[in-house]
C-alpha cells in the first residue's frame, strides 16, 4: 500500500485572512490559556490533597465523562439553536464553575469531592461546548480552508496548552490556586466578549425546523449508517484510548518518577503544547508526503516511542523534549481525525455527527484515564507506562488496514428533487411515509444495478430513512421497485434538503439502468390510522 499526500487548500493560514474567524480563534485562544491555567490548579491541588493514583485518574475522568455522556443531546442543541447564543450561554456557566473554585481555594475549604463536582461541571460545560465550536467552522470559512481551519483551532488550542501550563504552575506556585482560577474567570470574559461582536446572521422562522427528540433520532441514524464516520470512530476509540494514559498519569510521573513540583509540571504540559504548536506547524508540509493513514501511523508509533521514554524515568531535563515529541505526534494524530470527521459531514447533522466523534474520543480518553490509573495503584507506574506503549504498536499497524476516507465528496444540498405530487396538503406531523420509487431494469443489468442501488441505500438512511428495501414484480420480473420510510411527512420533506450533490452523483448512476421513456415513478403513501372495532 502506498501513502497518497493529501490535497492541499490554499496555505496553513489562510482562514486568518478573515475578520470573524481570526477574532473567534484569539479569543479562544486566551480562553484556553485561563482553562489549562485552571486544569493545572486542580491536578496540583488533588495531588496535594491525596497521593492516590486512582484520586488522580478519577479528576482526570471528571472532566471528560461528561463529554462522554452529553456530547450527542449537545450535538443535537447545536444544530437547532441559536449557535452564537447558545455558546455564550456555556462561556457564563464555565465562568461560574470557575468562580466557585476561586473562593473555595481562597477561604480553603475545597476538597476531593468539591474538586471533582466542580470538574465534572466544567466537563458538562465543554460537553455542551465542543460539538458547537466545531460546527460554526464552515460557517466562518469556505469549505477549501477547512482542513486548514481545522488545524488551525488545533494549533490555537496547543498555543493556549504550551502558555497555559506554565502560566499557570508559575502563579500556583507564587500566587495559589484562588489567583489561577480567578485569571481563568477573566479569559472567560474575553470570549463572551468575541461572540457577543461576531455578526451571525438570525436564523428565520422555518415550518421544517427539526424539534430535540426528533434531531436526536435523525443523528443517530445518520451516525448508524455512515461507514465513513465508522472507520473515523474506530481509528480514533483505539488511539486515544491507549494514549490517555500519559495525560492521566502525568502529575504522578512528574512528581513521583521526575520529583518535580507544581511549577515542573506546567513546564512539562507547556512541552506538550509547545510539541503540538511545532507539529501543527509542520503539518502541512508533512500532509504533501503522507497520507491520513501515514501521518496517524507515524503519530501513533511516535506517542509510543514518547510514553516507552517516560517509563524510563528519564532525568527531568530529557522529558522535556520527550513531551516536546509527544505534543508533536498528538496534535498530528488528532488534527487528522478531526479534519477528516469533518470533511465528510453534511452541515445540517455537523454538531451531532461531531458529537459522536466527540463522544468516542472522551469516553476513550476517561475510559482508559481510569483504567491505566487502575493499572497504575495495582502495578506502578512504569508497568502502566510500558504497557501502554506496547498497545499502542500494535494498534497502530492492525488499524492501518483500515484506510481513514478522503473526504472529498461535494457534500452540499443540491436541492434536485422534484416537489412531491399531493392531491390535498399534508400535515407537518402525518406518518409514517412510505416511498416507492418504481424503475424498470433489464435482467442482464440486474446485478450492476442493484450493487449501485445499495449505495443508494446508505445514502437513503443517513437522510433520514429507518427503514430501505427493494421488491420485484411477480407479474413483470424487470420492474423493481425501491422502498423506504420516514417518520413523518416533514422529515420527508426535510430529505428533499439534505440530499447533497454526492447522492445526487450516486442516484443518476442508478437512472442509467432505467429503460423506458417514462422516468422512474415515485409514489408516496402516508399512513392511516384504522377504526378501532367497535369505535
Amino acid at each position: 500500500m502506498t501513502d497518497k499526500p493529501e490535497a492541499t487548500t490554499g496555505g496553513a493560514f489562510a482562514p486568518l485572512r478573515r475578520p470573524v474567524f481570526a477574532v473567534l480563534w484569539g479569543a479562544t485562544v486566551l480562553g484556553n490559556t485561563g482553562s489549562f491555567m485552571r486544569d493545572v490548579a486542580s491536578s496540583w491541588l488533588i495531588t496535594d490533597i491525596s497521593a492516590s493514583p486512582a484520586a488522580v485518574a478519577t479528576v482526570q475522568a471528571a472532566a471528560m465523562l461528561p463529554v462522554f455522556m452529553l456530547a450527542m443531546p449537545a450535538g443535537v442543541l447545536s444544530d437547532i439553536l441559536d449557535r452564537r447564543r447558545f455558546l455564550i450561554a456555556i462561556q457564563l456557566g464555565l465562568a461560574s464553575v470557575s468562580v466557585a473554585l476561586m473562593v473555595l481555594s481562597y477561604t480553603g475549604l475545597i476538597s476531593i469531592s468539591s474538586l471533582i463536582a466542580l470538574t465534572f461541571l466544567g466537563g458538562i460545560g465543554a460537553a455542551l461546548m465542543a460539538p458547537t465550536w466545531q460546527s460554526i467552522v464552515p460557517e466562518l470559512v469556505p469549505r477549501s480552508d477547512l482542513k486548514s481551519a481545522v488545524a488551525l483551532n488545533s494549533l490555537g488550542i496547543n498555543i493556549a496548552r504550551s502558555i497555559g501550563p506554565a502560566a499557570g504552575g508559575v502563579l500556583l506556585a507564587a500566587f495559589g490556586a484562588a489567583v489561577t482560577y480567578g485569571v481563568d474567570v477573566a479569559s472567560y470574559i474575553i470570549v463572551i466578549a468575541a461572540l457577543w461582536w461576531w455578526p451571525r446572521p438570525a436564523g428565520g422562522n422555518d415550518e421544517l425546523s427539526e424539534h430535540f427528540t426528533g434531531a436526536f433520532r435523525a443523528g443517530l441514524r445518520y451516525a448508524r449508517s455512515s461507514r465513513e464516520l465508522h472507520v473515523v470512530l474506530l481509528r480514533a476509540a483505539f488511539f486515544f484510548a491507549f494514549a490517555s494514559a500519559v495525560w492521566a498519569l502525568l502529575p504522578l510521573v512528574a512528581r513521583d518518577l521526575l520529583k518535580g513540583d507544581a511549577a515542573y509540571y506546567g513546564l512539562l504540559l507547556g512541552s506538550v503544547g509547545a510539541g503540538a504548536i511545532a507539529g501543527a506547524l509542520l503539518l502541512p508540509r508533512l500532509r504533501t508526503r503522507l497520507s491520513a493513514d501515514g501521518l496517524v501511523l507515524a503519530a501513533t508509533l511516535l506517542t509510543a516511542a514518547a510514553t516507552a521514554s517516560l517509563a524510563l524515568a528519564p532525568p527531568r531535563w530529557l522529558a522535556v523534549p520527550i513531551l516536546l515529541a509527544m505534543g508533536g505526534a498528538w496534535i498530528i494524530a488528532l488534527t487528522t481525525l478531526n479534519a477528516t470527521a469533518q470533511s465528510i459531514l453534511p452541515n445540517w447533522v455537523r454538531g451531532r455527527a461531531l458529537a459522536v466523534y466527540l463522544t468516542v474520543f472522551n469516553g476513550a480518553m476517561a475510559g482508559g484515564s481510569i483504567a491505566w490509573g487502575l493499572v497504575a495503584q495495582a502495578a506502578g507506574l512504569t508497568t502502566a507506562l510500558a504497557l501502554a506503549a506496547g498497545g499502542l504498536v500494535i494498534v497502530g499497524f492492525i488499524l492501518q488496514r483500515v484506510a481513514l476516507p478522503a473526504g472529498e465528496a461535494d457534500l452540499t444540498p443540491s436541492m434536485h428533487w422534484p416537489e412531491p405530487a399531493m392531491a390535498e396538503p399534508v400535515p407537518n406531523d402525518r406518518g409514517p411515509v412510505l416511498i416507492l420509487i418504481e424503475y424498470r431494469i433489464a435482467r442482464a443489468d440486474r446485478e450492476a444495478f442493484l450493487a449501485v442501488l445499495y449505495r443508494l441505500s446508505a445514502a437513503r438512511r443517513r437522510d433520514g430513512a429507518y427503514g430501505w428495501g427493494v421488491t420485484e414484480d411477480a407479474a413483470d420480473p424487470e420492474v423493481l421497485v425501491e422502498w423506504f420510510m420516514v417518520e413523518s411527512w416533514a422529515e420527508h420533506l426535510r430529505q428533499h434538503r439534505r440530499v447533497s450533490h454526492a447522492d445526487a452523483d450516486i442516484q443518476a448512476e442508478v437512472l442509467k439502468f432505467h429503460k423506458g421513456d417514462a422516468p422512474a415513478v415515485a409514489r408516496h403513501l402516508i399512513g392511516l390510522d384504522p377504526p378501532r372495532p367497535g369505535g
